[in-house]
């Protein structure tokens, strides 16, 4: 999704506001996660959203996102942001999130979404790191003990067993 910024999306510093961006990547994740799960979704989290760079007025902001997992009727959604300077032709990376999308059939109600299946090695990295980040937001909200946590124990106890 490509998107230039113009005066009226931008702060006092000349930069687009936050909430602005927020609200294209909200747009851009929706997309990815209804063509993945063919049904409406709705934002049920975002997390991890790290600010690298500001962007300014005139460059063209360029948004990629796609399922890394699908969960039974959640999906994590990655997104990465680049800015472009169409005048110098060079482009940064300035933002990078991770939302979390629930599929709706027609009565609102959430339901199951098709699973992922990983090919590459990449696509299985973030699979398994979807899962690991899905632990830590439902460890956050109360809603997983950390006896359940299968993810992150297992982290943890790699990490004790390497420093042996």
């Amino acid at each position: 999704m490509t998107e230039i910024v113009l005066p009226n999306d931008i702060n006092g510093l000349g930069n687009l506001m936050g909430g602005r961006l927020l609200y294209l990547m909200d747009k851009c994740a929706a997309i990815s996660a209804q063509r993945h799960a063919n049904m409406v979704c709705v934002t049920a989290s975002v997390d991890s959203v790290e600010f690298k760079s500001p962007i300014y007025q005139n460059e063209v902001v360029v948004i990629e996102s796609w399922v890394n997992r699908a969960f039974r009727t959640s999906m994590e959604v990655e997104l990465r942001v680049v800015a472009e300077n169409p005048l110098d032709q060079t482009s940064r990376l300035c933002n990078r999130a991770y939302y979390t999308f629930v599929g709706l059939n027609d009565e609102g109600i959430p339901t199951p979404v098709p699973a992922i299946h990983p090919e590459t090695d990449d696509e299985r990295h973030n699979y398994e790191s979807a899962a690991k980040r899905r632990e830590v937001r439902l460890l956050l909200s109360g809603r997983l003990s950390l006896n359940d946590a299968k993810h992150i124990k297992e982290d943890i106890l790699a990490t004790m067993t390497a420093s042996e």
